[in-house]
Formats: C-alpha cells, structure tokens, sequence
C-alpha cells in the first residue's frame, strides 16, 4: 500500500512527531511504501490565497503549482494517516490550511468521479482530556463528525474506510501512545498484528 503521512507540528520532538516517525518506520518495515508530508519540515504556507480558493463555476480550475503538487502525492495514495496534536478543539492552523487549499473543489470534491472514494484514511490526533471528558464534554462527537464527515466522506471516501483515532491524556501518556497508534495502524493495514 502508499501511505501518505502527513504531519506538521512545530517541534521535531514533540510527541506528534515522535509518533508519525514510528508510524512511518512500522508502515515501511511492513512492507509499505510511505511518503511523509511533514508541512513544517516542507515550509508548507497554510494561508489561501486567490490562486488556490475554489472557484465554483470551473471544477476544472488550474491550482498554483505548489498545490498541484500536493494534490498529486494525494492522488497517489491508497491511504492518507494525518498525526496531529487537536489545537482548540480542531487542526492547527497549518494542516487546516493544507486541507483548505489541497481538499479543493475540483479535486478532492466537486467532480463526478470520486478521486477518493477507495482511499483509506486515518485521522490520528493527541487530546490533552481523558477519554471519557472527551467524550462527556461532547468533542468526541464534534470532532469525530467533522473529521470522518465533514471532511473525509464529503469527499466522497466511504465511511468504511475512514478512522477517527484518539491518544487520550496526551501530556502524560508516554508509551501508552505508541501502542494506541499501533492498533489503529493495524486497523488501517488490516495486519492485526
């Protein structure tokens, strides 16, 4: 399978980063050919600008050449696994703005054919809140929603191939983060391992 692992925390240390090298180094010694879009390592530019807003007359719309690029390791993907830390309750701005300027009209939607409709995709983020403040507080729900629907299956992928996936208590979970990846690593992968 071709992974695109996309991350985009400002600290190579950090635990975000941390687990997309692991996910990266699992999915290639499984077999994988895995192509990391590190958005902070690329020097991604999250801000929109005219030459990428959608325009809703023309589907067939010339994106500037830096998300054209995008769009291609996109296109390229049978999976696409996003590692973030959950920023005031959504992404952080860098990889809200790659989806707005990428998951654009014309490609990611918007088209009669379905571009990533068998794609699988993996949204992996780290919570601050245990699991079940998260989920009392409702921004499982909320996040979950927009996410897997708002976002992944607007798209046109199915639901049956989209995951939502937490690390609770993010600040102070240590190892426990590795193993919560690796399961849903497995989920993606179908290994089960």
């Amino acid at each position: 399978m071709k992974v695109l692992l996309v991350t985009g925390h400002p600290r190579a240390d950090s635990l975000t980063a941390q687990l997309a090298r692991h996910a990266r180094a699992r999915l290639t010694a499984e077999g994988h050919t895995v192509d990391l879009l590190d958005l902070e390592a690329e020097g991604f530019d999250p801000r929109m600008t005219p030459a990428d807003e959608p325009d809703w007359d023309d589907p067939h719309k010339e994106y500037s050449p830096e998300v054209r690029a995008h769009m291609r390791r996109v296109a390229d993907a049978d999976a696409v696994v996003v590692v973030f830390p959950l920023w005031w309750f959504g992404l952080p701005a860098l990889l809200k703005g790659w989806v707005d300027r990428v998951w654009n009209n014309g490609f990611a939607y918007g088209r009669e054919d379905k571009l990533l409709a068998g794609k699988r995709m993996l949204w992996f983020s780290l919570v601050s809140y245990d699991e079940a403040q998260f989920a009392d507080l409702g921004w499982q729900d909320v996040v979950t929603r927009m996410l897997g629907r708002g976002v992944s299956q607007f798209c046109g992928m199915r639901p049956e191939l989209v995951a939502v996936r937490y690390v609770y208590e993010a600040l102070s979970v240590g190892e426990g983060a590795f193993e919560v990846l690796d399961g849903a690593l497995d989920e993606l992968t179908g290994s089960g391992s």
